[in-house]
């Protein structure tokens, strides 16, 4: 539809040897993360105090609400040259934005600024809604949705076949943290997180027990409630000794477990496991003594035992000495 202009016969004609006022944009941002109609107050008293509110999308999520609350819209599309002359003699326009912000609209009254030709309204771009922290997480399951649909190859992934890119993502975020990479850090957070979304969208397909990305978010946010009672309860911690022992009495009440080796992943590396193990009988008072046999195996295990005994991580210090070495090769090959 084009843009007709229209004269408003209330506004006075500028007095003998002044300017006439140029008049006012606004163009108006709303995130699409957000629920229509939520808008801010700044946004909706330009909305109704307008002269006049447009929009080049009949299907804007936010038209309903705009109309219901009494505001008229037309659905128009003009050119900068024509919102130039609408806004003549002091009115103000208001562009409710689709997409981008309007950027050819914008562009063209940029070009139209630097012509100097005419005298420019006043711009203002005025944001009617913000995402809150986490709404880009809204785009990465609605991408994954139609990745899941579409993709010849990740519509036919299971959580089986997937596991291994887990570990992998897992692997690599951990040598960036050791790297101090900052941006490789960020990209391996997201791989880790892909994994994620990824298995919670396999999951909704599940015949018998689905569950979806917001169960999964859901039950890792009660769980973090519960386990934090001096930050959301009555207790209270002050060292970080006392938030662990509330951990693991919350934990211990939770799961109901018969042994302290219950929850301990086999799967996982040699080194971590043994000092896991060791973990588990320290943090229960348990004197269990380490097998006696020969072999390296043995005194790996009487090693990580030690390491965790002492505060150490033995998996990050053979990871640690291991880079060293690498570094010692490179050395000695340059």
């Amino acid at each position: 539809m084009r843009y007709v202009r229209t004269v408003n016969a209330t506004t006075a004609d500028p007095a003998p040897g002044t300017a006439p006022d140029p008049g006012r944009i606004v163009l108006l941002t709303t995130s699409h993360r957000v629920a229509p109609g939520l808008l801010s107050w700044p946004a909706w008293q330009a909305l109704r105090t307008a002269d006049r509110v447009l929009c080049a999308d009949a299907a804007h999520p936010q038209l309903p609400y705009l109309r219901e609350a009494g505001v008229r819209v037309d659905e128009a599309a003009p050119a900068a040259g024509e919102l130039v002359a609408a806004c003549a003699g002091g009115r103000t326009v208001v562009v409710v934005a689709t997409g981008e912000g309007e950027p050819a609209l914008t562009d063209g009254l940029a070009r139209l600024a630097g012509s100097g030709r005419v005298p420019m309204p006043e711009l203002e771009l005025l944001p009617a809604s913000y995402d809150l922290p986490g709404a880009r997480l809204l785009d990465l399951v609605q991408v994954m949705d139609r990745i899941r649909a579409e993709c010849p190859w990740s519509s036919r992934r299971t959580h089986e076949g997937l596991a291994k890119y887990a570990i992998e993502e897992a692997y690599e975020l951990v040598e960036a943290i050791e790297d101090g990479d900052r941006d490789e850090l960020r990209e391996e957070l997201g791989d880790v997180l892909l994994q994620v979304v990824f298995h919670a969208r396999i999951a909704e397909e599940d015949t018998e027990a689905p569950f979806s990305i917001d169960d999964v978010a859901a039950g890792i946010v009660a769980k973090l409630v519960h386990r934090h009672p001096h930050v959301f309860g009555e207790e209270t911690a002050t060292t970080p000794e006392e938030v662990r022992e509330h951990w693991l009495r919350t934990k211990a009440v939770e799961k109901q477990r018969t042994s302290v080796t219950e929850g301990v992943p086999l799967g996982q590396p040699g080194l971590a496991l043994a000092a896991k193990l060791a973990s588990r009988v320290r943090t229960a008072g348990l004197d269990v003594p380490l097998p006696e046999g020969e072999g390296i195996g043995y005194e790996l295990l009487a090693l990580a035992a030690r390491a965790e005994s002492e505060g150490t991580d033995p998996e990050a210090a053979l990871r640690a000495a291991a880079r060293a070495y690498r570094d010692a090769i490179r050395e000695v090959e340059a």
